[in-house]
């Protein structure tokens, strides 16, 4: 600074402040991090000059992918995200009914276990593309509505990655998947399957026009429950899968409308019915009355199949799980909501682990005492 204001003096500007020189800040490699460098060879501007630094010219690293779907191809990715691939729990609520009626039968009519892990695996594979494809006609059906809600205008057809036409080549692609699954079963459980399209389609439009959407859906999620022992026996024990079907529907009311508190707040502006909306702050007096139904239901299911002490065993522990969640869960936090909706995937998992349990034991041949 002393050798910049001793030039200063020897020039004609010496009344010029110092904030209207033409300074800026350089790196040195030694020393202080900047010094400052100006030059008097060129005319002085009227306007004052801003103290910059130099730069970096080393590139930024590339971001990490979010999630392994950015891995992928560009033009595959908005059609697994259109899946919700990368959210495995919505495949799992729906794979447990099949689990659970599967099992049952293969309890009831003893056979080998290559037939439960046949069915499991063809259920598990049409668990996965009938989610997906769900979740298409979901999108298709609120793409001008998730374009007005923070949490969904980056979803592919809100953000225009895909049109509807494609949505729509899609979703026939993945129906066809669908189809090609049901076609490995016997003719009375195609029809059945088949059935349960129309409910499908119509859960999308039912939180237009109902606050009991989580209703339908519980509908449609929970068809596996009848169409499982179809698939294993040919034909349906309307006594044992009709409970087992209602315990499923009781259950999915309660992580649904848990899921449901998360988005109460957009689904009001947007006009979205929820039974979260219409619960309200009598949320969880309501949903541990479905909780213990659900239960109550699939115990008598159990009952009328004559299953054993193990299956009982886990009843009780998905209860367990439900009671846990109801108790922890803020429905004013999503990540709570969160945490309990995919808390309540437990209970079903605990279910089937029961049925699985008692079949095991009953195909060992294994003696044990029954509760009823």
């Amino acid at each position: 600074m002393q050798l910049l204001v001793s030039r200063l003096h020897s020039t004609s500007f010496s009344s010029i402040s110092l904030t209207k020189l033409p300074l800026r800040l350089v790196p040195r490699k030694n020393g202080p991090s900047f010094y400052i460098r100006h030059s008097l060879t060129k005319p002085f501007s009227s306007t004052p000059r801003i103290l910059e630094s130099s730069p970096s010219t080393t590139p930024l690293p590339p971001a990490a992918p979010s999630s392994w779907i950015d891995r992928l191809p560009a033009k595959v990715q908005p059609y697994v995200h259109l899946t919700r691939m990368d959210k495995p729990i919505g495949t799992i609520l729906l794979f447990y009914p099949c689990t659970w009626s599967i099992t049952m039968a293969s309890y009831a009519l003893q056979t080998p276990l290559t037939t439960p892990l046949t069915y499991i695996s063809l259920f598990g594979i049409g668990a996965l593309v009938m989610r997906g494809a769900g979740c298409t006609i979901n999108d298709m059906w609120d793409r001008n509505l998730d374009k007005a809600v923070a949490r969904t205008k980056d979803r592919p057809l809100a953000r225009g990655d895909i049109t509807t036409a494609q949505a729509v080549g899609f979703l026939g692609l993945q129906l066809s998947a669908g189809l090609a699954v049901l076609t490995q079963l016997n003719w009375y459980s195609i029809l059945l399957g088949a059935s349960s399209l129309s409910l499908v389609t119509i859960y999308p439009f039912m939180k237009r026009v109902t606050y009991w959407p989580q209703a339908v859906l519980g509908l449609a999620f929970n068809w596996g429950a009848l169409l499982g022992w179809s698939a294993v026996a040919g034909t349906a024990n309307w006594s044992v899968v009709l409970p087992l079907y209602a315990g499923g529907v009781c259950w999915t009311l309660v992580y649904d409308t848990i899921y449901a508190h998360q988005d109460k707040t957009d689904d009001v502006k947007v006009g979205i019915r929820s039974t979260a909306l219409l619960f309200g702050e009598h949320s969880r007096t309501v949903l541990s009355a479905l909780s213990f139904s659900s239960l109550s239901f699939i115990t008598l299911a159990g009952y009328m199949n004559t299953n054993g002490l193990p299956f009982y065993a886990g009843i009780g522990l998905a209860g367990l799980q439900l009671a846990r969640v109801l108790k922890n869960t803020d429905f004013d936090s999503r990540p709570s909501c969160w945490k309990g909706f995919v808390g309540c995937g437990w209970a079903g998992f605990w279910v089937w682990m029961g049925t699985l349990a008692d079949y095991g034991v009953v195909m060992s041949g294994l003696q044990l005492p029954s509760i009823f």
